[in-house]
């Protein structure tokens, strides 16, 4: 019980994410978003390291470190806030609810595994209700909107990439540790970008809300959240764990109407209501056939 304990505060943590970095990205450009946020993940987890027993990665694993590093920050993180700029925090949310989705596809490819009619169907089905709501306001790919949606949607493909290049990694060397490697490494990948960032952006012009909601992304995301996530993944099947996703819509929607005042409509519900009907379909054959990935 205590892994599913710690999925749903894992979903709240990662709802609320999608209405901070919102509400930070209209002030504060992706490039200098992205890299205060890992700095300021970077500190933490250096600081906890050096109280904490650290284990030595064998020199075969670097390469599976290197891609988690590249795709934490300088990829997932840096599409994820430079697309929501453009997009809404539900869009966002809902685009994430496809990650069960993804998280089958990419094991179908790396673990090598057959996908039976009814997994395909509900991938399609779960598809069909990403494309609704990236094109929400119609196919037009010169809009920001759109241009936002799509963002989200590579962002999300990074994360399911990550998930499952993650796993093997977190059985071996434990959540933490995977997730301070990755957010470390990630930050000093993108150093030469952050540090551009910072010298074309003025600091100053940051509120005392965009520093609260920049340490929320640092710490209740970089940090408490990734662990999480990457803790249940080493007990529980990936996609069982990813299923957990779509727990975000509902929350992330209903925080938006309240606190953002973004308005839901009808093509966001009918493509929500797609995506997470597909991933459960998709899911409840996997969970019937005991499959672990």
């Amino acid at each position: 019980m205590t892994v599913y304990f710690f999925l749903v505060l894992q979903v709240l943590l990662s709802s609320g994410t999608h209405i901070v970095a919102k509400a930070v990205s209209a002030d504060v450009e992706p490039i200098s978003l992205t890299f205060l946020r890992g700095i300021i993940s970077l500190a933490a987890f250096v600081v906890i390291l050096l109280v904490k027993k650290r284990r030595t990665i064998e020199r075969k694993d670097y390469g599976r470190f290197f891609l988690l590093a590249l795709i934490a920050i300088p990829i997932n993180q840096f599409l994820f806030l430079y697309g929501i700029h453009y997009t809404t925090a539900a869009n966002a949310a809902l685009l994430y609810a496809t990650t069960p989705a993804l998280v089958f596809l990419i094991s179908r490819f790396v673990l090598k595994e057959r996908l039976s009619g009814r997994v395909v169907a509900g991938i399609f089905i779960a598809f069909s209700g990403a494309v609704i709501v990236i094109f929400e306001r119609g196919i037009n790919l010169s809009s920001g909107y759109t241009f936002g949606n799509m963002l989200i949607f590579l962002a999300v493909i990074s994360w399911a990439v990550y998930t499952v290049a993650g796993k093997p990694m977190v059985l071996k060397y434990g959540a933490f540790h995977v997730s301070a490697v990755s957010m470390i490494g990630g930050t000093i990948l993108f150093l030469p970008a952050g540090i551009y960032g910072l010298m074309t952006f003025d600091l100053s012009t940051m509120t005392v809300q965009d520093w609260s909601g920049l340490f929320y992304l640092g710490w209740a995301t970089s940090i408490v959240s990734y662990v999480l996530w990457f803790y249940a993944v080493g007990k529980l099947a990936t996609a069982k764990v990813a299923i957990f996703s779509n727990a975000q819509p509902i929350v992330t929607t209903l925080l938006s109407f309240f606190l953002l005042y973004q308005p839901i409509g009808v093509s966001v519900v009918a493509g929500g209501v797609l995506t997470i009907a597909g991933v459960a379909i998709a899911q409840n054959e996997k969970m019937q056939r005991g499959g672990r990935l």
